[in-house]
């Protein structure tokens, strides 16, 4: 349809936009008066836009709706925000709680999660900013534990054996040589040549 007006639509209202009122982004035109954010209705300029699509939003709203979401993406430092962005038309679903398991056939459960980001302990996806890896497998923090006692465990000082870790306490007492000779002091056993 030929645009007899003689000027570009406006954005957000569609009336025809005139030169002296005529604020451009991302090659759409809008007045003055209609560059506002779409949540807030703050007035928006060059350095403040964020544009998603055909919707433009002001910085804030726009990271509140489409930015990362979750720990450590708060607006400052040290802040923590419980605006869940309801307001914004997000819907949230409710997560539900991480219970690791003690299984003893850890690396089949693995297998069956068919991903080497799938945890051992758990079964559960492992992700980039809960990911500890151990024993050549992914883990998540709270499931890095000792199969035994249950102790935090460090990359460094862990004993693994048939897909599961351990503490190097337990991984000796459970697994270490055994019998008569297999001490630390002075009546062990040594082998000399």
């Amino acid at each position: 349809m030929p645009n007899w007006g003689g000027g570009k639509k406006c954005g957000v209202c569609q009336k025809t936009v005139y030169f002296a009122e005529e604020v451009q982004c991302e090659g759409n035109s809008f007045h003055k008066s209609c560059f506002l954010c779409m949540v807030c209705k703050k007035n928006l300029d060059s350095t403040t836009v964020a544009v998603h699509g055909e919707e433009i939003y002001c910085k804030s709203c726009y990271g509140k709706k489409y930015g990362p979401k979750g720990y450590g993406y708060g607006q400052g430092a040290g802040t923590l925000s419980m605006d869940k962005g309801e307001g914004l038309g997000i819907k949230h679903e409710e997560a539900q709680p991480h219970h690791p398991t003690n299984n003893p056939n850890a690396s089949r459960l693995a297998q069956k999660v068919g991903s080497a980001d799938g945890c051992p302990r758990c079964g559960q996806a492992v992700y980039a900013a809960e990911k500890v890896v151990g024993a050549g497998k992914s883990w998540h923090k709270s499931c890095f534990r000792c199969a035994k006692c249950g102790k935090g465990l460090e990359s460094t000082t862990l004993a693994d054996k048939d897909g599961e870790i351990y503490c190097k306490g337990c991984y000796a007492k459970n697994f270490g040589p055994k019998g008569f000779g297999f001490g630390q002091g002075a009546g062990a056993l040594v082998h000399s040549q």
